[in-house]
């Protein structure tokens, strides 16, 4: 997947812009653009603040973690669960 050139914080700055009366294709003119990317983003960040942005982002990192913690659990079971039956 292609990395976007702007952070996460400049594309809610950027939709800030139009909830202060700015219309969408000055928008999209004035930071180079388009539509579609412009809409995306409303629809994925609309309504965020930055300090939730951030919140949101910790709450995955921890998530990820989690899921690795409990898939590495899960193996260990499965390995004791073998060894166990194989020695009688």
């Amino acid at each position: 997947m292609k990395r976007s050139k702007f952070s996460e914080e400049q594309i809610i700055a950027i939709l800030k812009e139009q909830e202060q009366g700015l219309k969408v294709m000055e928008i999209c003119r004035k930071h180079g653009i388009s539509d579609q990317t412009f809409h995306n983003w409303k629809k994925k960040y609309e309504g965020m603040s930055v300090k939730e942005l951030r919140r949101v982002r910790e709450l995955e990192q921890e998530n990820s973690r989690l899921k690795r913690a409990v898939a590495d659990l899960t193996l260990d079971v499965q390995i004791l669960k073998d060894v166990n039956s194989k020695k009688w």
